[in-house]
């Protein structure tokens, strides 16, 4: 399936009924009257976050979405039937937004969770419920409300355990593919993935959900490359595992880049918490990785970690880690938050 993280659609709640403008007339029945019946209801607009589901493909092919109108009253107190409402089904985590693209109509980040994003007209009343001791036969009926319609972008922001970051070929997809059953490309060129890719892995007998987030470069968070889109999905990660390529030229300068673009991109991604390894120890000289990783913590990278994707040496010791810091933060969102004190 192909992934699809932004998308634009048409939206529109179905119209209401008009009323009905009728009499009662039957044989041997001195007292008629009026026996309009009111108009049926539109379907409304609905929008559902669904499990299954973490690409908004089917949303590039058909995007007008209409509900049905509510039918039109009829005489002998009739009212028309509602309308069918549209359903949306969209992965959880899928933001909804105005046409601005800025305002947040709706975020679906629950299984389950429902927004009615137009809400359709109401129907009509008919002739019979104008009538009263003063208007004993009223000849007036209501049409029915016009529906909702408008232009929305649907945003996908993934929701991982663990998010996988670092500057391009530093290892990410390779990593992916050693520890779950993902399969993304793997090339020796930059920019090889060229959208997230979700794995779920597993160490002890517990298990996590990690997004491969493609490579970031300096000033993603203006737009550059796609960057900033990307930049988008690692704000639902609960932590960050920042991989950094032993072998680049200044693997230093390479995390102090992603650091900064986290900063600067804002959301708080800079405060969530971050595990820092060294991938391709494979490709060093004998002691290479300790100095680079000595010159990180002096840099202010806090605890490092070394790993080889292709041989699996310290993969395991990584997983373990990365559980540990993931369900300290489970258990962190969780915790009952304590009730700021109220102040005039």
């Amino acid at each position: 399936m192909k992934f699809l993280d932004q998308a634009k659609i048409y939206t529109r709640s179905g119209h209401g009924g008009p009323g009905a403008v009728s009499f009662r007339r039957e044989a041997h029945v001195p007292f008629g009257g009026p026996d309009g019946g009111d108009g049926g209801r539109g379907g409304d607009v609905v929008a559902y976050a669904v499990a299954g589901l973490n690409t908004l493909i089917d949303y590039r092919y058909q995007q007008h979405f209409k509900a049905q109108s509510g039918k039109p009253g009829a005489g002998r107190d009739r009212s028309g039937a509602g309308g069918q409402p549209v359903s949306l089904k969209l992965p959880v985590g899928t933001q909804i937004l105005a046409d601005d693209q800025e305002t947040v109509l709706a975020d679906l980040t629950e299984e389950g969770q429902e927004f009615i994003l137009a809400k359709g007209g109401a129907g009509g009343k008919g002739n019979a419920f104008f009538k009263s001791s003063t208007n004993r036969a009223p000849r007036k009926s209501q049409p029915g409300e016009v529906g909702q319609e408008m232009w929305v972008w649907l945003r996908l922001k993934l929701i991982a355990d663990a998010g996988l970051l670092g500057l391009p070929n530093a290892g990410k997809s390779t990593f992916l593919s050693a520890v779950s059953a993902a399969r993304p490309k793997i090339a020796d060129y930059p920019f090889t993935t060229l959208h997230p890719n979700l794995g779920v892995v597993g160490i002890d007998d517990r298990e996590f959900v990690m997004a491969d987030i493609p490579g970031l470069i300096e000033g993603a968070h203006r737009g550059a490359g796609l960057g900033h889109r990307f930049l988008g999905h690692v704000e639902r990660c609960r932590v960050l595992l920042h991989l950094v390529d032993v072998t680049g030229d200044d693997p230093v300068a390479a995390w102090r880049t992603l650091r900064d673009e986290l900063a600067a991109y804002g959301g708080g991604l800079a405060d969530k918490q971050e595990v820092l390894a060294l991938t391709k120890i494979d490709a060093a000289p004998d002691g290479y990785a300790e100095d680079v990783r000595d010159e990180l913590q002096k840099a202010g990278a806090g605890t490092v970690t070394t790993l080889s994707s292709v041989s699996g040496a310290g993969v395991r010791d990584l997983l373990r880690h990365l559980m540990s810091t993931i369900e300290s933060a489970r258990e962190a969102e969780a915790a009952p938050q304590e009730p700021v004190p109220w102040s005039p």
